[in-house]
Order: C-alpha cells, then sequence, then structure tokens
C-alpha cells in the first residue's frame, strides 16, 4: 500500500520560524524524559553522547549503564582517575569499548587543560580527545544553550526528506549540507529544545523505511514525494562470518583459564582463551552463541578441554573473581551459562 503524505506547502528555510513553532508544540506535548534531558551539566551530558553512539536509548536506560556510570564516576575527575578494570567493568555490555577510553582521555583533558571546567567554544571541544562535530555541536546547545550544526542519524534522516535531497547520506559533501541546514533551522532562543525534538522527530515518526506522515507536526514543510525511499546510503558492506573456538578449561581448585585481551578494540578486557579449529577438532563442544561485531557476525563455539599451563595473557582466575573484571557480553554469557552447568 502506498504511504499517503500530506500536501508539501513549503520548505522550512523559507519559513523557519513557523517550522520551529510547529515542532516545539508537538515536542512540548509529546518529547519524551531522559535523565540527560533533565541537566546542563557537560560531564553528564558528555557520557549520555558517548554511551548513545552506537547504542540505542533503550538499552542505555532499560539496563541502567547510564546511571550506574555517574554513580560510579561522578564527575571529571572520578573518571580521570579511574584504573582501567574500573572504566571496562562500568562500560560491560555497551560494547565499542574505545569510547569509555576516550571518554576517560576527555575528563582528563579538561582536568588538566581547563582546570575541570568544560570549555563552552567550538573550537576548544573539538580540541578534546574523542569529540567530534556532532558531540561539541551537542555539548554546544545542550550544555551552554548555544546555537549548533547538530546532526546525528536521526535529524540527517529528517533534513534528507525535508528536503527531498537524493545526495548520499553518507557523503562528506551530503554530512556538511545537512549541518548548514542543521544551523539555518536551529531556534538560537532554545536551541536545547529544539535539537531535542529534532531528535525525537527522527526517532519516533520521521522513523526509518515508513514513516509516519500523517502525524507530523511538520509534514507540510516536508519536500519529499517518497519519503520512504529516503535517506540515499551508500550500500552497506557484506557481513563477513567467522568463527571463534575458545576453551573452558579448570584446574583442580576450580579455577578457570581466563585470557586478557591486549589488541587496541578490547584491550583490558577478559575471556575465555581462543584456540585453533584444528585444536579443538577432538574436543567436545559445551557451548556456542553468535554476536555481531561491527561488519562480522561471530560463531563463537566453546570446547571442554584439560588443564594447560596458562599461555602469554592468561590467568587462573577464581570464580568469585569474575563478577569484578571487565568481559565482553558473549564470553560473559559463555560464563555464566557454563558455570551453571559445570
Amino acid at each position: 500500500m502506498a504511504l499517503i503524505k500530506p500536501r508539501f506547502e513549503g520548505s522550512p528555510l523559507e519559513a523557519p520560524e513557523a517550522f520551529r513553532k510547529a515542532l516545539g508544540v508537538w515536542f512540548s506535548k509529546d518529547g519524551k524524559d531522559f535523565p540527560w534531558r533533565r541537566t546542563s551539566d557537560p560531564y553528564a551530558i558528555l557520557v549520555s553522547e558517548m554511551m548513545l553512539q552506537q547504542t540505542r536509548v533503550a538499552t542505555v536506560l532499560g539496563k541502567g549503564y547510564y546511571t550506574r556510570f555517574l554513580a560510579e564516576f561522578p564527575d571529571v575527575g572520578a573518571l580521570a582517575a579511574a584504573d582501567d578494570t574500573r572504566l571496562l567493568k562500568a562500560w560491560e555490555g555497551l560494547g565499542y569499548y574505545r569510547r569509555a577510553r576516550m571518554l576517560r582521555d576527555a575528563a582528563s583533558a579538561v582536568l588538566d587543560i581547563h582546570r575541570g571546567v568544560f570549555p563552552s567554544g567550538e573550537k576548544e571541544l573539538l580540541a578534546l580527545p574523542g569529540i567530534g562535530p556532532y558531540t561539541a555541536a551537542a555539548l554546544l546547545s545542550f550544555s551552554f544553550g548555544k546555537p549548533s550544526a547538530l546532526v546525528d542519524g536521526n535529524v540527517s534522516r529528517v533534513l534528507s526528506r525535508l528536503m527531498d535531497d537524493p545526495a548520499t547520506i553518507d557523503s562528506a559533501a551530503t554530512i556538511k549540507q545537512h549541518r548548514k541546514w542543521a544551523l539555518s533551522l536551529c531556534n538560537s532562543e532554545d536551541p536545547r529544545r529544539h535539537h531535542y525534538a529534532m531528535m525525537e522527530l527522527g526517532q519516533t515518526i520521521c522513523r526509518p523505511g515508513s514513516p509516519l506522515c500523517e502525524m507530523c507536526p511538520v509534514t507540510r514543510f516536508c519536500k519529499a514525494r517518497e519519503p520512504e525511499n529516503l535517506p540515499v546510503k551508500k550500500k552497506a558492506p557484506a557481513v563477513t562470518k567467522i568463527t571463534e573456538y575458545a576453551i573452558w578449561c579448570r584446574d583442580a581448585t576450580g579455577r578457570i583459564l581466563l585470557h586478557c585481551e591486549s589488541g587496541s578494540r578490547r584491550k583490558g578486557l577478559w575471556k575465555l582463551p581462543l584456540r585453533s579449529a584444528e585444536s579443538c577438532s577432538a574436543l567436545k563442544m559445551i557451548f556456542d552463541t553468535t554476536y555481531p561485531i561491527t561488519r562480522y557476525k561471530v560463531h563463537l563455539k566453546v570446547h571442554e578441554a584439560e588443564t594447560e599451563p596458562p599461555a602469554n595473557g592468561e590467568e587462573w582466575i577464581a570464580p568469585e573473581r569474575l563478577g569484578s573484571l571487565p568481559v565482553a557480553a558473549p564470553f560473559r554469557k559463555a560464563l555464566n551459562r557454563l558455570l551453571s552447568d559445570f
């Protein structure tokens, strides 16, 4: 069934005040109440923005990551002083652990360079580790009440449809254009509320696939004739399937053999030791699961193994220590299941 879209009356760029008013009235009535929307503290907002990169709001809120992290590290000083174990444990389950380290690096820079006070200028914010144009724009508006060119995936989708923009959304030229449009449309009197409204519009009404045009508060400003076909994206890279072979090995005292990662992606995280397919071929498989990571779909197979000496980076860990160690989600799932079964 074809999407029935209300009539287009004019570009929001030609009537920005009317556009902002319609958007604002809708958001005042239907906007969601998230904890980071109740504060202007740049540290708390930076934590939320870092967490929400690559992670859904429902996950960040539903599993309590945001509130737990702020309880563990209430300010830049506490975060800057955190060691890897505490930091990664607080981030466990969110994935993309580099975000946690960049967040700590930014806290250290605010402490060392700005005496613990977040800068309020775009140039100074962009100079902080891990802060790019989007995060700087979020801090400018949400913390300091300044107009900014805030464009995330939801806002970009809204802009593509409002302007009936067929340009590939992932290109540098399109990103630049969308930032220009976002700044032009931004309500300078209340940029915080405006940007939250734009983001929520993309999350709830101007959603991926078939948008709810008949419910949209700014539909008369939307030029798109076939909004379900926008935005245009580059072809996603093919998903590569790989298999990981891990071992479940316990010593006479019940300790578990684990490996501490040293690579850049999961440095400091613990997991079951990995082995070659050949070395596991004669072993009994006792657990398996699949999980996605970037462009890979990983099939993790765990095999029961005889006690063996720890290799480089491996250590015997008592079960009671597992709760305090940061463990990547797929391996935490495996450990929890295997501890209950064996």
